[in-house]
């Protein structure tokens, strides 16, 4: 069975709103200002978009609320066609750590990660569906990272729980990671290199710990 492609049906709606002169609502989940910058640009042009940050799995305050800060600078600052505004999830890591209790020694882009994006996306539905949103998305697909067939299965299964559209995408198609690099540099974003939990922080830590071994 072939993979879908979604940074076409992407391109499909996008171009049916712009034919039909449309501006739709969006929510857009973000992680991060640096995975943000290429989504926002790009969509930006065609609709108007919410910010929504809700990341209970950063799990220590301080670089939570350095994340939240770059975020904010980022909207401040990128030229935006449409108005771009933020809105601030509530901060709860302890909720994070009651949804993966039992996972803490699964891999990288296991399970764990799959309930994370989970609560995520269930609270982006939510939210979007509470705000009359048209559409709600996230900026997670952009990371090479990040398995981006799992995570529009998982926003499309939370939109249908919720009544709220999914806007599927693969954001890291047509350069858009390449791209989110770029924008990072132009606006001295702050990147980190853990996705902010503890459980990644640590596999980063231990990561680098070994490089630094090969090249001693």
């Amino acid at each position: 069975m072939n993979k879908r492609n979604y940074q076409k049906e992407l391109d499909r709606f996008i171009e049916e709103i712009r034919n039909e002169g449309r501006v739709p609502k969006l929510l857009l989940h973000a992680c991060c200002a640096p995975c943000s910058s290429y989504c926002l640009e790009y969509l930006s042009q065609y609709m108007e978009i919410t910010v929504f940050y809700f990341n209970p799995n950063i799990t220590e305050k301080k670089e939570y609320e350095y994340r939240v800060s770059e975020e904010k600078r980022l909207i401040r600052e990128l030229p935006a066609t449409h108005p771009i505004s933020f809105l601030e999830g509530d901060y709860c890591p302890e909720r994070y750590f009651m949804a993966v209790k039992g996972h803490e020694a699964d891999p990288e882009g296991g399970d764990r990660c799959t309930i994370c994006f989970e609560q995520r996306l269930e609270e982006a539905a939510k939210v979007a569906k509470e705000g009359n949103f048209d559409f709600f998305t996230t900026t997670l697909t952009i990371s090479p990272l990040k398995d981006a067939e799992r995570l529009n299965r998982i926003g499309e299964e939370m939109g249908a729980r919720y009544g709220v559209s999914w806007l599927g995408s693969d954001f890291k198609k047509k350069n858009g990671y390449r791209r989110s690099t770029e924008l990072s540099r132009e606006y001295g974003l702050y990147r980190q290199n853990y996705c902010g939990c503890v459980f990644s922080k640590r596999e980063a830590q231990e990561r680098e710990a070994r490089q630094k071994e090969a090249e001693e």
